[in-house]
């Protein structure tokens, strides 16, 4: 692994009940487990896992887990944060249809949330790996899709997916991709910009040529690079 070639201890723990291969966990769908999962208990499952290490880790976030590292930090857990495509934060919301359209489908609001939710071939290559080779979104599909909870999705814009931005927080880094579909880049820019309110070190950075599914484009290891040596100059 890069960042542990670099030096760093790195773990990734599975969401709860989540803990088989992709393939296993698609074959399961839908799953009730997995449907239970709410972003409360998330947090708190990965809070957990936080204050059993020796010492306060860096936490990246990529995606949803970006908005889950910005709640962690926001309870003043971890040394520093990096929210790579993230998720923006309730109050970070743009007010346009867009923004509400990038999570619609998988909140799929008018279905039971006893049933988890599993993205479609189609949404992925055109939201998640467009730019890619059809091959390549087709082996990156089976290698990393997984069915998720409509309530965790849901929950993202209730109250516990608030932030206060003028809170003091760990150094934390926002990136962005010129390419993501899913996740627009001004949306992380905005939600970099309400940071910019608070004292914190808070910093952002774009690229260019980066889709949603940044660590399977040919271009991920300029991002490690970035993230890395942004690390570096904190200490």
């Amino acid at each position: 692994m890069h960042f542990e070639r670099q030096g760093y201890a790195c773990i990734a723990p599975s969401w709860p009940s989540k803990f088989g291969a992709p393939e296993q966990l698609r074959n399961q769908h839908p799953d009730a487990n997995i449907a239970s999962n709410r972003l409360e208990s998330l947090i708190h499952y990965f809070a957990t896992i936080i204050y059993a290490l020796p010492y306060p880790p860096v936490i990246i976030g990529h995606s949803l887990g970006g908005l889950v590292l910005q709640l962690l930090l926001q309870r003043g857990l971890g040394s520093a944060g990096i929210a790579i495509h993230s998720f923006p934060v309730l109050n970070s919301i743009p007010l346009k249809f867009s923004a509400i359209k990038m999570c619609w489908e998988c909140m799929d609001i008018f279905s039971s949330t006893h049933k988890s939710y599993m993205i479609s071939f189609k949404k992925w290559k055109n939201e998640f790996a467009n730019g890619m080779t059809c091959e390549r979104q087709k082996d990156s599909f089976y290698k990393y899709a997984t069915p998720e909870s409509k309530l965790i999705i849901r929950d993202t814009l209730k109250c516990v997916g608030e932030i206060n931005f003028t809170k003091p927080h760990a150094p934390l880094l926002f990136t962005s991709g010129g390419y993501d579909q899913f996740i627009p880049a001004e949306m992380n820019y905005k939600n970099y910009l309400d940071y910019k309110k608070g004292p914190s070190t808070t910093e952002y950075m774009h690229f260019r040529y980066h889709n949603h599914l940044v660590f399977e484009n040919f271009v991920c290891r300029e991002q490690a690079d970035f993230i890395i040596r942004w690390l570096q100059a904190l200490t």
